[in-house]
């Protein structure tokens, strides 16, 4: 129940040492301050490490050919390897290969793409297109918007089927109905089979064509070269890539004639080796966060306990005298009490205040980029948090308050 009286009560024996309770009202402040702010950082970085995955399938591996360094077999070192297309058809149907593309570049051979001039009409613009396998989808997260991606069929009767991206439809035509229509890539005539967008949101990703990969050889010269093979690996761990790996490297090196252990033949990139670095690394991160934060309210419910010893003490005079007029043990108790749960309660809401409008100040000054993601902070850990805080203050005001409780009126009254 209310009580007015105990309200101005406790008010007042907080005011009675004002420095004292600004300081303790501080530390808890600051210790959830603090939590709120490097749990919304910590989530901010998260989000931005997390976003160098959104383009690509994090369980993926892309293998590029590179130059021999050592003799094998009466081939000579220095040696260029370009894949082909037996060496894909060689890795399909691979055990522990879940999807594998191919890419060939069409345009200058750059690692990446090949910019072609793309022609509607009287519009022209440099586009990369992308000579892929109907999985490049999966590799890529291509999310299809209209009609269809490359299949099958387009592979086996090298049709000049073209998909494009969003901005590509709108450059062209100012919209994305545009199944059907035509345009011509690097002097040869395509139809839109379909329109996508990217799981990642990337506009780079965005600015792309992509045609069948055999539709591509044929039409700029191309053999069967392959400039990349990238497959992804289902549900598989680092170490059981590395072994999926190691079998897909002496494929390639028995067909390419090249040692198994040159470690310059071919070039890989580990899509799932950096993503789970990245996950140990944040792991680590909210691990030392969350220290940090406990570290530090454990620092506030200290304060709170030393003032409320300290008050207890001060006040054991005062606790005699109102036994001796009839005061029961447990008014006692729930004075020192509400005192202490009202510092903890109202110095931890003014820190969650604190930290999330700190956290949203930045959301709005920073802005959002591939390194930082936005800062976010989860209310409920910081609600949390509080509740703690405030079982914990309770709890170290419980112990004086107990103790003062039980001391006989006759001896607090001569206490000094």
């Amino acid at each position: 129940m209310f009580s007015l009286d105990r309200w101005q009560e406790v008010l007042s024996t907080l005011a009675r040492a004002p420095l004292r309770s600004i300081l303790t009202a501080f530390a808890v402040a600051w210790g959830i301050f603090m939590l709120v702010f490097l749990l919304g950082m910590g989530r901010g970085l998260h989000q931005g490490a997390e976003s160098q995955f959104a383009d690509d399938a994090a369980n993926s591996v892309w293998i590029f050919g590179g130059t021999t360094s050592q003799p094998y077999q009466g081939m000579p070192v220095g040696r260029r390897l370009t894949f082909t297309n037996d060496d894909y058809a060689n890795l399909r149907g691979l055990d522990g290969i879940e999807h594998l593309t191919g890419r060939f570049f069409p345009g200058s051979g750059r690692p990446f793409g090949g910019s072609r001039t793309v022609r509607v009409g009287a519009k022209t613009q440099d586009f990369d297109v992308r000579a892929v396998h109907p999985d490049h989808l999966y590799l890529e997260k291509t999310l299809v918007k209209a009609g269809r991606y490359i299949n099958e069929d387009d592979l086996l009767e090298k049709r000049k089927a073209a998909v494009v991206g969003i901005p590509v439809a709108q450059f062209f035509w100012g919209t994305t109905d545009v199944i059907g229509r035509s345009l011509e890539i690097g002097g040869v005539s395509f139809d839109v089979v379909g329109v996508f967008d990217d799981a990642g949101g990337d506009d780079g990703e965005l600015q792309m064509i992509y045609v069948p990969v055999t539709t591509a050889q044929l039409a700029w010269n191309g053999a069967d070269r392959l400039n990349a093979l990238m497959f992804t690996v289902g549900g598989k761990s680092v170490a059981e890539t590395q072994e999926l790996l190691d079998v897909v490297r002496a494929k390639l090196a028995e067909r390419q004639r090249f040692n198994p252990d040159d470690p310059q033949a071919i070039r890989v990139r580990n899509m799932l080796e950096q993503y789970e670095s990245f996950q140990q690394i944040f792991w680590l991160i909210e691990l030392f966060v969350t220290a940090m934060g406990a570290a530090t309210i454990i620092a506030g419910i200290i304060g709170v306990a030393n003032i409320m010893l300290i008050t207890v003490k001060e006040r054991t005079r005062e606790i005699g005298i109102r036994k001796a007029l009839g005061a029961p043990p447990i008014s006692i108790v729930s004075t020192i009490l509400q005192e202490s749960i009202f510092l903890t309660a109202a110095a931890g809401y003014i820190g969650l205040i604190l930290g999330v409008g700190a956290i949203t100040g930045i959301a709005k000054l920073v802005p959002q980029n591939e390194f930082f993601g936005q800062p976010q902070i989860d209310l409920k850990v910081a609600i949390y948090a509080n509740v703690v805080l405030v079982v914990a203050g309770a709890v170290a005001g419980f112990f004086p308050a107990y103790a003062a409780a039980r001391v006989s009126p006759i001896e607090a009254m001569r206490d000094r």
